[in-house]
């Protein structure tokens, strides 16, 4: 097998993110279910920035994090995304490619516009979702570069893309690529509410082998096997997967097995600003360990490192280079 091009490719929504603070008060007059994301229209959309504080824009997008976050550890990283070629999507290409991540994706000339997603965040640090996917929604398996999936050594693929069906397709095209290839495929759950949307079509994925590493949060788990108790629902996991990270906040994580289930502590930090993105860059972490070759308890504390400072300004993506973190903190990758 040849040595792969890209450490990690991620393929998912390419979103701009319209990051706001907001008092929970907010939350519930504009009926928005706190720490969720919500799937909405333009028109709202357009309501909800009428209605919200004074706003950043960045580029986001769950796995565009995560990739963004493989790129700053050093690693060689590619993105799938769809944009309109409109203004916000000029600026996401612009961001994703300034990080040193490699973006092909051809921008839509027709159709709807590039994907925004706008994020309150209350004092707490929690943020909640409200999403216009728009031309995200148009990735379709056209969109898939055979040749660069198959040189990834991991692909990672984002639940909330298993919304559009063309997009779902796309999906299990590249998974099908990467392990003709002798690749691994990797998932993360998105959210509870996507979960439950597609719990039996993410337990097919999981069962079947279409992918290889999943990254859950403790709520995703527990929608996934329906059940509010942890250890029930990792005995679960453990019986279906080959490998699997939860992420439990303050708690750390858990990296499950057939044979084992780690518990990896959370790296110590000073103040909570602003959760948004702690998941997309754990997994950032332990796939850039995963792909060098580190075990799965160095490869989450890397995972750990990246999550911590996320959360420790506001945005989705890192403020500093994580590599040079990561050499700091004697966990070089």
């Amino acid at each position: 097998m040849a040595a792969p091009r890209y450490d990690v490719l991620g393929i998912g929504n390419a979103i701009v993110d319209v990051i706001a603070r907001a008092e929970d008060d907010f939350l519930v007059a504009q009926g928005m279910q706190k720490g969720a994301m919500m799937l909405i229209d333009e028109a709202r959309a357009a309501a909800i920035y009428k209605a919200m504080g004074p706003a950043t824009e960045s580029s986001g997008g769950s796995a565009a994090n995560t990739i963004v976050g493989v790129a700053s550890f050093g690693a060689q990283a590619a993105f799938v995304g769809k944009v309109k070629d409109d203004e916000l999507g000029h600026a996401f290409a612009h961001d994703i490619r300034a990080a040193h991540v490699t973006f092909a994706s051809k921008p839509a000339t027709d159709g709807p516009s590039t994907a925004r997603c706008y994020i309150m965040v209350t004092p707490d640090g929690e943020r909640t979702m409200n999403t216009f996917l728009g031309a995200a929604q148009e990735l379709t398996p056209a969109d898939i570069d055979e040749a660069a999936v198959a040189s990834a050594a991991i692909v990672y693929l984002e639940g909330y893309l298993w919304d559009p069906p063309r997009a779902k397709e796309a999906f299990v095209k590249a998974a099908a690529i990467a392990h003709k290839a002798g690749r691994r495929v990797a998932l993360t759950l998105s959210d509870s509410f996507c979960v439950d949307r597609y719990r039996a079509e993410f337990l097919s994925l999981i069962r079947k082998g279409t992918v290889d590493i999943i990254f859950s949060n403790e709520h995703e788990l527990h929608s996934l096997y329906e059940t509010g108790d942890f250890e029930t629902a990792v005995k679960a996991l453990r019986n279906d997967v080959k490998l699997a990270v939860v992420t439990r906040s303050e708690k750390g994580c858990v990296v499950v097995t057939r044979q084992t289930v780690e518990a990896v502590q959370a790296m110590p930090i000073e103040r909570v600003v602003d959760v948004t993105g702690a998941g997309d860059l754990f997994a950032a972490g332990f796939l850039v360990g995963l792909a060098r070759g580190k075990d799965h308890r160095t490869a989450a504390r890397v995972g750990a490192l990246a999550a911590a400072e996320v959360i420790q300004h506001i945005g989705a993506r890192p403020a500093a280079s994580l590599k040079a973190l990561a050499a700091e903190n004697g966990l070089p990758v």
